[in-house]
């Protein structure tokens, strides 16, 4: 069964457009998680193609500045693992949702449980970047007979042979690093990054797409000439916490419509 991520980034790869997926953090409003579904609802109306929603951890090992304190903002708040899944039982998303967060959380709440209670939602993917490939068969048990797609994220330090091992049989997206470090980080890309990507597409047949840095309509233009789309964190998270709302939709839109 293809799982419907995939089938959705797949058929707005088809339709020439880039693939345009905002990441927020749940909880980081001004409402706390009572504001969750009113910023997912806000982003589906203005074209997201996928929503990437982030869980906070306290120790975000691949969370630049930006997305680190919207993450304190949110613990603060009380925001949890449980409490997001809470809120998004028994809510049809518009579009796919995919849950990011660290493996202790997921662990703490118990896999095969949080697997379950999540195949409840409309999550369709997860992505749990402290999660090694070599430690994956903890979680992917659990997935096999679920809509949910685990996503891989390949950095640019990756090799061919791994890449191919990283990339085989999965579903859902490939993460494309940009750049070497946290998220947000910004500016110089290396100069080997288009043969990254370019490998990437080799590599798999599901659609590639770009993030960490990703901040400007320049970015996306770049990106979208060597990949299938982005993933846009920072920009959406500080831009929606300081209540540029008018910038964020424009911004989305331009994403969503941008023509390959």
């Amino acid at each position: 069964m293809v799982k419907t991520l995939t089938k959705t980034l797949q058929s707005i790869k088809n339709k020439g457009k880039g693939i345009f997926i905002p990441y927020i953090m749940a909880g980081d409003h001004s409402e706390g998680l009572d504001g969750l579904l009113a910023t997912l609802d806000f982003l589906a109306e203005n074209g997201a193609s996928a929503i990437e929603v982030g869980i906070p951890w306290s120790d975000p090992v691949a969370d630049g500045p930006v997305i680190e304190l919207a993450g304190q903002r949110s613990l603060a708040k009380g925001t949890t693992l449980t409490a997001v899944i809470e809120i998004l039982h028994g809510q049809t998303s518009r579009v796919p949702l995919i849950i990011m967060t660290y493996f202790n959380p997921i662990y703490q709440y118990g896999i095969e449980k949080f697997v379950a209670d999540l195949a409840q939602t409309s999550v369709k993917g997860l992505i749990i970047p402290d999660l090694p490939h070599e430690s994956e068969g903890m979680v992917t048990p659990y997935l096999t007979n679920t809509d949910i797609a685990l996503v891989p994220l390949v950095s640019l330090t990756t090799g061919p042979e791994r890449q191919h091992l990283l990339t085989d049989g999965v579903e859902g997206f490939i993460y494309a690093v940009a750049i070497n470090g946290v998220t947000g980080k910004t500016g110089n890309y290396r100069n080997d990054l288009d043969k990254h990507l370019a490998a990437l597409h080799e590599a798999s047949e599901i659609p590639v797409l770009a993030g960490f840095g990703v901040s400007t309509k320049d970015d996306i233009a770049r990106f979208n000439k060597v990949s299938d789309g982005v993933i846009v964190g920072s920009k959406i998270v500080q831009g929606l916490y300081e209540g540029k709302i008018a910038e964020i939709a424009e911004f989305v839109q331009y994403g969503s419509d941008y023509d390959k």
